[in-house]
């Protein structure tokens, strides 16, 4: 008998295939010419434009939307990589509508902003889709560089460095790069495994040799790396993922958001993925959006995302939250994780109503649940690291560690706000800061 949404328990098969394809498919549906063309007719091209500086990579805005406007895309697109070389991947993910397009001058007059992250898209798509590596390699410098992580900011650094001159090793804990890229977003920001097609592409610079399945820990040390290698970046990420500290967490049922996403992105046959009937995901950002969206994509009956403040606390942007709506989830806020119920496996998670700052009122609430997806937060896995800034690794300047000769970025570095942009900024930055103290 072929499983429904009614279907109870965990069970594969959902929806028919036509179900699956629609549901993931693109967002956004990239711009045809003509569209580009009206949509980039509406940038005032701003002299100190507002974009610009809300864009974590700098990249000049009102600069390549005009050369769209001017029909040289191919321009635009070097203008974009040369800030951003995973500008590709960021013109799908950023959350543009809280940084270049909320500070545009047509959002604040008329409420519709000029349409940035899909003008990038159509900028960045043109070129890599001829094939074409805007960027050549620098005279070898015989100086090598370790890069641990194979995500944002380690591709950026990576590339940057390569594009200098230097010799790079590209680790990764994982069988194939790309970090939270390939396995931490969801499946239909980005589809038709672009991923991966820009890593390939990334990589047409040269001078970086990929090493997958080594990870920092265990099969890296950085005694080792700082006796092999002319310098260090450390773009690791975030390994380990908090724990709800519940009675009952260890019940069947209970997953890593993390881990659900990256099955999925990695699935050949999203048909042979099971997936509750009641789903509840705890949690309020970027992670527990896209979870809760894709189990209900996946055809699971009821999906809640339980978060323990209000809307407005919510890391996850305005949009996401809508989106994440719009497809069915049911958003239910001031309410802390108290209990995980069931005998074996989940069938109940119990919580309990809270005022704005968390103090308890006594109120409980069960909800039903064949799978539970913990979102709340994840955190720097390994010994021996760098000097801790918190619960991540102290950096100065460009990502300078207190270990002298290394650097770190992205999600693993002190500050900066965990998001794709970010890190692909902080790679590109300490690798300018290496490069000057190499030569």
């Amino acid at each position: 008998m072929t499983n429904t949404a009614l279907t109870p328990g965990i069970a594969a098969g959902r929806l028919d295939q036509a179900g699956y394809a629609d549901n993931f498919s693109d967002l956004h549906p990239p711009l045809e010419d003509h569209e580009a063309l009206v949509a980039a007719d509406r940038c005032y091209f701003c002299h100190d434009a507002p974009c610009i500086t809300a864009c974590p990579t700098d990249i000049d805005i009102p600069l390549f939307i005009r050369q769209i406007s001017t029909g040289t895309p191919e321009a635009a697109a070097r203008t974009i990589l040369g800030q951003n070389i995973l500008g590709g991947m960021c013109a799908r993910v950023c959350p543009t509508e809280t940084l270049c397009e909320q500070a545009c001058v047509r959002e604040a007059a008329e409420g519709k902003p000029v349409l940035i992250g899909q003008l990038q898209r159509y900028a960045t798509d043109t070129l890599m889709n001829q094939g074409t590596h805007p960027f050549t390699r620098a005279e070898p410098t015989g100086k090598t560089v370790a890069v641990v992580g194979a995500g944002p900011a380690g591709l950026s650094c990576a590339h940057r460095l390569a594009m200098k001159g230097h010799d790079v090793t590209l680790y990764d804990g994982r069988d194939k790069p790309g970090g939270l890229n390939e396995f931490g977003i969801a499946s239909y920001k980005t589809v038709d495994g672009f991923a991966a097609r820009e890593v390939d592409w990334l990589m047409q610079i040269g001078g970086i040799t990929l090493e997958t399945g080594k990870r920092l820990g265990r099969d890296l040390n950085l005694d080792q790396l700082k006796a092999g290698f002319d310098a260090v970046f450390l773009g690791i990420g975030l390994g380990g993922v908090n724990a709800l500290g519940l009675d009952g967490e260890d019940k069947d049922g209970v997953l890593d958001a993390v881990d659900f996403i990256a099955e999925l992105r990695q699935a050949s046959d999203l048909a042979a993925l099971p997936i509750g009937r009641d789903v509840v995901v705890v949690g309020g950002g970027m992670t527990a959006v896209d979870a809760a969206v894709q189990a209900k994509l996946l055809g699971a009956l009821n999906v809640s995302l339980v978060y323990r403040r209000g809307r407005d606390r919510m890391n996850a942007s305005e949009f996401e939250q809508d989106l994440a709506a719009s497809k069915g989830v049911r958003i239910i806020t001031n309410a802390s994780p108290k209990a995980v119920h069931g005998n074996g496996a989940v069938r109940e998670i119990e919580f309990e109503y809270t005022d704005d700052d968390l103090t308890p009122t006594g109120q409980t609430v069960r909800l039903a649940a064949d799978q539970v997806f913990k979102a709340i937060g994840q955190t720097l896995a390994g010994d021996n690291l760098p000097d801790l800034d918190g619960r991540k690794i102290a950096v100065t300047g460009a990502g300078r560690t207190s270990i002298a000769g290394f650097w770190a970025g992205g999600d693993c570095a002190a500050g900066g706000d965990d998001l794709t942009v970010t890190a692909v900024a902080e790679g590109r930055d300490a690798a300018e800061d290496i490069h000057e103290t190499l030569v």
